[in-house]
């Protein structure tokens, strides 16, 4: 799922991703792929910071870095869909124990 906005931030922040992915000596078509899995701009970014700041020399350091982005985001997502649940679950039995209001 892409978060393309108006300006192209998805765009843009998988342009900066790529070219510090080259940059490393890692071929461009890696980036596209770690772009298309990250998904979100803010995902693509943290890669990025990690390149920046990390200069991973193999494939398999990047790799590793994108799964475990994605895996947090995963979690969090699951977490919230988790409390809305929670929340949803404890509205009912609330309007249970007090019955229908008139």
């Amino acid at each position: 799922m892409r978060n393309i906005g108006p300006d192209g931030d998805w765009t843009r922040a998988k342009e900066e991703m790529v070219s510090e992915l080259i940059s490393l000596g890692h071929p461009r078509e890696l980036g596209e792929l770690i772009a298309r899995q990250l998904g979100s701009p803010k995902a693509i970014r943290r890669m990025t910071s990690y390149l920046e700041q990390v200069r991973p020399r193999s494939a398999e350091e990047v790799v590793d870095e994108m799964l475990a982005i994605y895996s947090e985001i995963e979690a969090w997502h699951r977490k919230k869909e988790s409390e809305q649940a929670n929340a949803s679950y404890t509205e009912y039995l609330n309007e249970r124990k007090n019955g229908p209001e008139e």
